[in-house]
């Protein structure tokens, strides 16, 4: 917990700098634009993933599927 009149700290998850969960911290849980960029790079890249069962691919789903 925190104490009255200090705000609650989390580590920044790409570089682990503490961030004071403020509303003035805009990037929050990230320190830094940078920091939040790069951890949208990740995902983008694949390299962070949720765990669970792989989605079907395109020739698993039935040709009478229609998506209009």
């Amino acid at each position: 917990m925190t104490s009255p009149g200090k705000p609650l700290t989390v580590k920044c998850p790409t570089c682990g700098r503490p961030v004071p969960w403020t509303a003035e911290q805009v990037h929050k849980p990230f320190c830094s634009e940078r920091c939040r960029l790069i951890d949208l790079g990740e995902w983008v890249m694949e390299e962070k993933r949720i765990p669970g069962e792989p989605l079907p691919q395109d020739e698993d789903i039935d040709s009478d599927t229609s998506w209009h």
